[in-house]
């Protein structure tokens, strides 16, 4: 796909009549004659081409004056692929606007963190969204609303406060305006079976565009989950999550059509982020239909896609967290690399409860790791310098791995770290910055999966064969990976 499809209106027509999902969340239409909005897929009848026009994002449909259709939810789509694909100033915005930041800090608190004024990135989003950066949080912020009325039974007024309302009468406006019902009625709509059975948590269902295997994807969160912070439960993947207004735990499921997610939230207004977060950690507003056709281009790739299509990138839901991970990882095994992980858990972790399962802590900050007495790692004197350089610039900030951050720059800044070499930085760049171009030419995995399908071995010239596999060469790294017989490759049972 190309950025702006919205702008080639024939294609859109063409898409909306076949109501193909896989363009659910590259555009919407919105329905001149009926004033409604919808995704590609919607099961309706088609309205005539002269009825329709295209919008790139819902905010900027409900800026025009269109209303969320009932049948297909098109605030329920899978987010654009463009902003895990890009790394220039709207795609960063756009990460930063999921993740909350607009709601915390502001306009001012966004252009801060990507050093723009508040005026240029609201003319950069005006241009491509069609919508400012006060639209696409205020579209947001409904969209939590919404999941908040229908799948709990808070108050209405704490609803409003966790959604990131500044007035119950904002909240009500909203509502009415995105969905023409008030919030009353889009409870009393809701599905019969929607859970507000235990109070503090939600159940939800991430969508995303099929195919997708979740082999590799829950195989590696599984084989690789700290004690304590991570576990694999009754065919669910759990972990603790670090957030702005306190601490949650959260329970992903693989299910055919979508991620079942069960969140248990210490403060609702987390919410919007901690679902971001899950979703960037199994990748799921990524396309898979133009990754692996691209790769299935290359005769070697194209057997390996074929057999399993819609592997994602695992990536995580704390770039601190999985960097300092990938140092304790380095020349270690699987099994090592947990345990190092899991006694700093022990011991610098904070702790909480989880009735529900066998988690203990979440991981320890930046700052908590910095603090600690460099005597008591038990590594390597040159990984515990590693260790110790890398926590203390997370730390004080001159590494920032945030969302927002640009994926060559911050590569460069992790390569200058002592006992930083590529493959390091290209973990991270692929696990935790979320370049889909990422590649691990060191990789022993991937060296040998090279060997044995006939790819050149050696780092310079897998490197120069990969070029063709450009920009999706993290995906490439996760077929290559595959053809191993290691834990991460399969769902546990």
């Amino acid at each position: 796909m190309q950025k702006g499809m919205h702008t080639d209106t024939e294609r859109c027509v063409r898409a909306v009549r076949s109501k193909d999902a896989r363009f659910d969340g590259w555009f919407f239409t919105a329905v001149l004659t009926t004033g409604i909005y919808c995704r590609p897929s919607c099961p309706v009848v088609p309205p005539k081409p002269e009825n329709m026009v295209f919008h790139p994002s819902a905010a900027a449909c409900q800026q025009a004056g269109f209303r969320a259709c009932k049948r297909c939810r098109p605030d329920t789509s899978p987010g654009s692929p463009e902003w895990n694909e890009r790394a220039d100033l709207v795609a960063r915005a756009m990460r930063l606007i999921a993740d909350g930041v607009v709601d915390r800090d502001g306009v001012p608190g966004l252009a801060a963190r990507l050093g723009y004024s508040p005026r240029q990135i609201e003319r950069q989003l005006l241009a491509e969204l069609g919508a400012g950066p006060l639209a696409l949080a205020r579209a947001q912020r409904a969209q939590t609303a919404r999941l908040l009325i229908e799948t709990t039974g808070l108050p209405m007024a704490e609803i409003a406060f966790a959604a990131g309302f500044s007035s119950i009468r904002t909240f009500n406006d909203t509502v009415r305006e995105v969905y023409a019902l008030a919030p009353t009625d889009l409870r009393t709509r809701a599905p019969k079976d929607a859970s507000h059975g235990t109070p503090g948590v939600l159940s939800l269902r991430l969508p995303f565009r099929a195919p997708l295997n979740p082999d590799n994807l829950f195989g590696h969160l599984a084989a690789t989950a700290v004690p304590g912070v991570e576990e694999w439960r009754d065919g669910a993947y759990r972990r603790t999550l670090r957030l702005p207004y306190g601490h949650g735990i959260v329970a992903l499921t693989p299910r055919p059509d979508h991620i079942a997610c069960r969140l248990t939230l210490g403060d609702p207004r987390d919410l919007t982020v901690a679902i971001s977060r899950c979703r960037r950690l199994l990748d799921l507003d990524a396309d898979p239909v133009a990754v692996d056709g691209l790769l299935r281009t290359d005769p070697v790739l194209a057997p390996l896609v074929d057999k399993a299509p819609g592997r994602r990138v695992p990536r995580t839901v704390d770039a601190d967290e999985f960097a300092v991970r990938a140092v304790l990882g380095q020349q270690v095994s699987t099994a090592a690399a947990r345990t190092h992980a899991a006694r700093l858990v022990t011991a610098h972790g904070t702790p909480v409860d989880d009735p529900e399962g066998g988690l203990t802590h979440l991981f320890p900050s930046p700052e908590a790791l910095a603090a600690l007495d460099p005597e008591t790692l038990a590594m390597p004197r040159t990984r515990r310098t590693t260790f110790t350089t890398l926590v203390a610039r997370l730390a004080d900030g001159s590494v920032n791995l945030g969302v927002e951050s640009d994926w060559a720059e911050t590569r460069a800044l992790l390569l200058a770290l002592p006992g930083f070499g590529p493959w390091t930085a290209d973990v991270i760049a692929m696990r935790a910055l979320g370049d889909p171009d990422a590649f691990l030419p060191t990789d022993l995995g991937i060296r040998r999966a090279a060997r044995d399908l006939g790819l050149p071995s050696t780092p310079a010239a897998l490197t120069a064969r990969a070029a063709a596999w450009r920009p999706w060469r993290a995906y490439a790294v996760q077929y290559l990976w595959a053809t191993d017989s290691h834990p991460i490759n399969f769902l546990p049972v």
